[in-house]
């Protein structure tokens, strides 16, 4: 499958400056950028930076950030499933993840995560594409935030739907394994029958082991 990327931005005015929300942005333009050091959730932000590079370069891979002049200070990546997940199993080209999003710590509540969930979805190449998030609990920032889980995973469902991204049912015993944690999905308008009959079989791959 050919991966067209076209290229999308917003101004998102907030207390701390204009953010300029932008991408797919190419590989050149990220490493001529600074990456806010408040980035933490995955890795430290040095090793989450070239991360993101990485993702950059491969050819499904979108990164859509958010920057206040020349420093990112939320970003999202786009790419296909970890081979080790079973999003994966189906060997779809027309399935990608989102793979993360975060904010940094003082630019939470500005709307800066929908606004990126509502770039990423502007280019009209996405309505080829399944695109999946999956959501756990172990990854939420409970602590700083000070939200229970119930809390917290209603914050996430809201950002994403911003993106046009649902709830699913699922086996995976992953997410299973805690009531807070969940599946998002949103199909493409040109997603074919045969493909969501293959990504309904992967979301209940258990049912047929009885």
């Amino acid at each position: 499958m050919e991966h067209h990327r076209t290229y999308y931005s917003k101004k998102l005015e907030s207390p701390l400056g204009t953010i300029i929300v932008e991408g797919p942005v190419a590989t050149e333009s990220l490493q001529k950028l600074k990456f806010h050091d408040g980035l933490t959730a995955f890795r430290i932000p040095e090793q989450q930076f070239s991360a993101i590079v990485e993702i950059s370069k491969l050819p499904e891979g979108r990164m859509i950030i958010a920057r206040l002049d020349q420093t990112i200070i939320a970003y999202a990546t786009f790419l296909y499933p970890d081979p080790l997940e079973r999003w994966s199993e189906g060997k779809m080209d027309n399935l990608i993840e989102l793979g993360a999003i975060e904010v940094a710590h003082e630019f939470r509540g500005t709307g800066v995560g929908k606004s990126i969930l509502q770039v990423s979805m502007m280019d009209d190449a996405m309505e080829d594409y399944i695109v999946i998030t999956t959501e756990y609990y172990w990854h939420w920032d409970l602590k700083r935030t000070g939200l229970n889980v119930w809390e917290y995973r209603k914050v996430m469902e809201k950002m994403m739907q911003a993106g046009g991204l649902e709830v699913a049912a699922t086996d995976d015993p992953e997410i299973s394994s805690h009531p807070a944690n969940c599946l998002m999905v949103r199909i493409g308008r040109r997603v074919d029958q045969d493909s969501i009959e293959k990504f309904d079989q992967l979301r209940f791959m258990n049912r047929y082991m009885y």
